[in-house]
């Protein structure tokens, strides 16, 4: 079925043709909420939207984003039309009666929905699980009444002929309740195995039980109504086979998700597209009759699509899937698909055909109100569904931001053509003869449906032509991450056969596989990469300048390596990856020199890989340099600008070093905080630059500081473009959930009780750790010991280490894993102390915390001219004043990852440096002054 569409305001609407009722004006204007303004009922979905349009152009600095585009759509705006419609719809199927209690009561439900939504909405973003759980039982508490208003209406009313989409509305109510369960449960980032399980249960109930019922049975009469047709004969007995089947065919499926049987969720599945065909064919021969022309049952028409084919592709994951985790990572990558192209389409389509109907004001002013919601219509669809498809292809980064921009473009257009509607409305009922027409003769509306079609086509064409520019602009932006990425020729003067070497190679957990191939010298090499890992961001460069560009998760790239002439080397140039191992070769088999002998029919091996080729681990790394100066020391590098002797500009100014005063309240508190990583370009030392990886844009991160008994809630967010994680060696707990690499978009909350006092490190744990310390992820918890004494100054200072790629580039994995630092600073800069002195004055008790946050040296810090009277290490006490021995300490050692503090008093005024007494250390960097004054 090809979607014609033409402006509804060329067509006489003769009312209702469907048979229903529900384009009866009488019968609406009975409801007495059918016509007009009503703003519980009309602006809310308007608000949701807006903030809808917000968060997706600022996503990239909120919190947990992704889930507030899929809930503000589908928990705010679909839920709260669920809530007006289906209301609307079952009174007048059932032909009953609205007083004004009953809108008295649905003014109230609605107003509790959207209070509860917004409450969720609040506790997800503020990590407060006791706001999610407030506004979730308002959510289902509203869900509730609504269902068991229905059940009393339906069980009181006559007979009629499509009383069973009201059985559709009651299961549909019935369920979001469960669904709200599992999500209040979710809010609590529980960790695996119960995580995806649940998480799949949740989007199963809601968007296929909530929304998905909803829809069907709404369509059942509300299609042919917008396509101004019959309905077809037949199709309310359909629509009653078909509802047992989509519950049977959902509760399997959830069911299944809950025991992780992903085979068995797939056949759910089935069974649930099999309730969609029964009702299918009604729907289908409605369309036929009388083929979608306008916006309201071309985007109906469009997401009823993308529902299936969703489903289709998902019962594929659940089939195919080796395990549960891989099974729901796909699923959770088809989810905005469905929201954006089931879900948001469904409503921007009713809405754009009911809204005119409510605004009233008769045919005349109803025709004008759909010819600006129409506005536009063959592009609006054609950006919103050929963009989508885009976004779900392996395509390149750029793309995809762009192409999902023109999605969201094409659904907020609805807002200004319903403004546009609104008005005109308005001036049609101030003016009824403005739009009125004579009836059109039979040859005239044949000229116009001619033009009509002309324009969608041309309108069509439009929003085809632009997909394509954004496509173009995305590969323009980036053109390494493009899809086919071809090199120089790589033959070395060898004879081409005239053959090619196709190969398929995935990169997962620092490893490609095969890593090693055997390809016959003359033969064109073809490699089809996929980054299948759950969570990193991979590439592929070989040494003769092939290189695929960053894959995300599930992303993939094809390589034209060209002819091959002899062996090539390569590896993955992400920050580290090639020092963990994740390095591949390309043996070229017949080549000059070579040894290996070909096969007997002279093809060589078949890309498959075999053994180990003497390529991983740290072999292998002597191939030139990688992207962003993560890989090699190789050519240029920042040291060559360093001077420990520079000065910095007048306006110069150190990271703070005071500590916040502790706190002096007794009982514990909760401290919550959000982590954002980023990757942001900072001096590291005077007039050298780096591209560092950072918590909330410093190195180190933010210090925190409690006592024992506190809790920690922290919120992590990765806003970088690659895998990121934290440690906190404040808190004891398993590893695997909260310390767990997440993809660049994701978040998670990492929740730990101080237990011990001490002076603890935090710091990204995603391998290399090493990299990912030495590139600025680290930073210090300060957990007070009990009755820790008053001092008049308190310092921190964090030592690591910088081993410096290119100006303005990233970490050189080489020098980290050779342990050949080429600056070790307090703070996150070099010497900046002897530039912004710390301050003191005579007599004053000074308390300095140290942490070596590494990754790999020690630190011995020391003041020259200072003795410490109170040393604390590692959880104690080692020297405290006036003790018997009349004992002090020069030194406070600590190996990488430990901390404590020492005390001293400066006896006179003076200039008292510090620092590392390793040294080589302290005059490469780990050096400052303390300033004292009388």
């Amino acid at each position: 079925m090809t979607p014609q569409l033409s402006s509804p305001g060329d067509h006489s609407s003769k009312g209702d043709k469907s048979g229903t009722g529900l384009g009866d004006r009488s019968r609406d204007a009975e409801l007495g909420i059918g016509r007009g303004r009503w703003l519980v009922r009309d602006i809310p979905v308007v608000v949701w939207i807006v903030f809808l349009l917000v968060v997706i152009a600022a996503h990239p600095g909120l919190p947990v984003a992704r889930w507030l585009m899929i809930h503000l759509l589908v928990l705010g705006a679909v839920s709260h039309s669920i809530l007006v419609w289906s209301q609307h719809f079952a009174q007048a199927l059932l032909h009953t009666p609205a007083s004004a209690r009953d809108r008295r009561n649905q003014s109230v439900r609605l107003g509790l929905i959207n209070t509860g939504t917004l409450a969720v909405v609040i506790g997800m973003m503020t990590s407060l699980w006791p706001v999610v759980i407030i506004g979730a039982v308002g959510v289902a508490a509203a869900v509730i009444w609504h269902g068991a208003d229905l059940w009393g209406k339906a069980r009181h009313a006559l007979a009629s002929r499509f009383a069973g989409t009201i059985h559709y509305y009651l299961a549909a109510a019935a369920i979001l309740p469960l669904g709200v369960t599992l999500g209040v449960i979710l809010a609590r980032d529980i960790g695996e195995p119960w995580h995806s399980r649940l998480l799949a249960a949740h989007a199963l109930l809601n968007l296929l039980g909530w929304i998905g019922l909803t829809v069907m049975g709404t369509l059942m009469t509300l299609w042919p109504t917008m396509l101004r047709t019959k309905i077809i004969p037949g199709a309310e007995a359909a629509a009653r086979r078909g509802l047992p089947l989509l519950l049977i065919g959902l509760g399997i499926a959830v069911a299944a998700s809950l025991f992780a049987q992903p085979w068995a969720a797939g056949i759910g599945l089935l069974g649930y597209l099999a309730g969609i065909g029964f009702i299918a064919r009604p729907f289908v021969l409605a369309g036929l009759a009388k083929p979608p022309r306008e916006y309201p049952t071309c985007s109906a028409a469009a997401a009823m699509s993308w529902l299936v084919i969703c489903l289709l592709a998902t019962a594929w994951v659940f089939f195919t899937a080796d395990d549960w985790l891989n099974a729901t990572a796909d699923f959770t990558w088809l989810t905005p698909a469905l929201a954006a192209g089931f879900a948001a389409q469904i409503l921007f389509g009713a809405l754009s055909y009911l809204l005119p109907v409510v605004l009233g004001g008769g045919p005349t002013a109803v025709r004008a109100a759909n010819r600006e919601l129409n506005r536009l219509a063959a592009f609006r669809v054609t950006i919103i569904n050929l963009g989508l498809a885009i976004c779900l292809l392996p395509v390149p980064s750029w793309v995809r931001v762009l192409c999902s921009g023109l999605v969201a473009l094409g659904l907020a257009m609805f807002l200004p053509f319903l403004i546009r509607g609104i008005r005109a409305s308005r001036k049609a009922k101030a003016n009824p003869d403005i739009h009125r027409k004579t009836r059109p003769t039979k040859e005239e509306r044949a000229a116009a449906a001619k033009l009509d079609d002309r324009r969608a086509l041309a309108s069509a064409a439009a929003g085809v032509a632009l997909v394509f520019i954004a496509v173009a602009g995305g590969v323009a932006i980036d053109p390494t991450a493009t899809t086919t990425v071809t090199a120089g020729a790589a033959s070395a003067g060898v004879t081409p056969t005239g053959e090619t070497t196709t190969v398929q190679v995935e990169a997962k957990n620092m490893r490609f596989t095969p890593d090693n191939i055997d390809v016959p010298a003359g033969n064109r090499l073809v490699i089809e990469l996929k980054n299948t890992d759950d969570q990193d961001v991979h590439d592929l460069v070989l040494d003769n300048g092939t290189d695929s560009g960053r894959l995300s998760p599930g992303e993939s790239a094809t390589l034209d390596v060209g002819i091959v002439g002899e062996d090539l080397d390569g590896w993955c140039s992400i920050a580290g990856h090639r020092q963990m191992g994740m390095v591949f070769a390309v043996n070229a088999i017949g080549a000059a020199g070579d040894q290996t002998a070909m096969d007997s029919d002279g093809s060589g091996h078949d890309g498959s890989g075999h053994g180990d080729s003497g390529h991983g681990g740290i072999d292998g790394m002597d191939h030139g340099g990688a992207s962003d100066g993560g890989a090699s020391d190789g050519g240029d590098s920042a040291a060559d600008d360093l001077d420990f002797m520079a000065e910095p500009g007048r306006d110069f100014s150190a990271r703070d070093a005071a500590l916040p005063k502790p706190d002096e309240s007794a009982k514990p508190k909760t401290i919550k905080k959000t982590f954002t990583v980023s990757e942001v370009e900072r001096e590291v030392a005077v007039g050298v630059k780096q591209k560092l990886w950072l918590f909330n844009g410093t190195m180190p991160g933010p210090t925190l500081r409690g006592k024992v008994g506190d809790k920690f809630v922290i919120t992590l967010v990765n806003d970088g473009s690659m895998g990121h994680s934290i440690d906190f060696h404040a808190g004891e707990l398993a590893p695997d959930q909260p310390m767990r690499t997440i993809a660049p978009g994701e978040s998670l909350t990492y929740e730990f009780t101080a237990t011990h006092s001490g002076a603890w490190m935090y710091h990204c744990a995603t391998m290399p750790m090493t990299d990912h310390i030495a590139n600025g992820m680290f930073g210090a918890v300060i957990i007070d010991p009990p009755n820790l004494p008053e001092v008049d100054r308190e310092y921190f200072m964090v030592q690591s280490e910088l081993y410096l790629g290119p100006q303005s580039g990233i970490v050189d994995s080489a020098k980290a894993a050779r342990e050949e630092p080429d600056a070790v600073v307090f703070n996150g800069f070099a010497n900046q102390y002897d530039h912004d002195q710390l301050r003191a004055k005579v007599g004053e008790r000074v308390r300095i915390w140290v942490v070596d946050a590494g990754p790999s040296r020690p630190s011995a810090f020391h003041i020259i001219g200072g003795q410490f009277d109170t040393v604390f290490k590692e959880g104690a006490y080692l020297l405290k004043p006036d003790n018997e021995e009349k004992g002090a300490s020069q030194t406070l050692d600590l190996a990488a990852s430990q901390g404590g503090f020492v005390e001293l008093e400066f006896a006179e005024a003076g200039h008292y440096p510090f620092v590392s007494h390793v040294m080589v250390d302290a005059e490469r960097g780990a050096h400052g002054i303390v300033n004292v004054t009388d």
